[in-house]
Parts: structure tokens; sequence; C-alpha cells
């Protein structure tokens, strides 16, 4: 996937986020998730499991990456 066709939405994997926007890492970091252990999770799943709010995860990604 590259970064123009990359769903960012719930459904997508903290990986696949990372391997088409290593941008997001720092995100990722601010809101306690990871790419090693947490990598296999979907967003969602991930924003549930740490009781994160989804939209505002997604937003900060959104503006850190400019996926849509």
């Amino acid at each position: 996937m590259t970064p123009t066709t990359l769903p960012l939405d719930a459904a997508t994997t903290i990986n696949d986020l990372v391997r088409a926007h290593p941008d997001a890492l720092p995100v990722l970091q601010r809101f306690g998730l990871d790419a090693c252990c947490g990598g296999p999770l979907p967003l969602g799943e991930a924003a549930r499991r740490h009781g994160l709010a989804l939209d505002d995860l997604l937003g900060a990604l959104r503006d850190a990456t400019g996926a849509r």
C-alpha cells in the first residue's frame, strides 16, 4: 500500500499505517501506542484497548500524515 491508497480508518492496522506513513510514529507514541506489540491491531481496536477516543487518534494521524 502507498500513502495515497492506504485508508486511514478504524480498520487500518498500526503496522500498515507505519509502513505507509513512518511520520505517524510520534503520534502513535503520544497516544501510548506502539508498532511492536500492537502492530497487528486495527486502530479502532487499539484505541478501544487503551481507552482512547478513536476520532481524536484518527484526527491527529491525519494531521501528521496528510492521509484521509
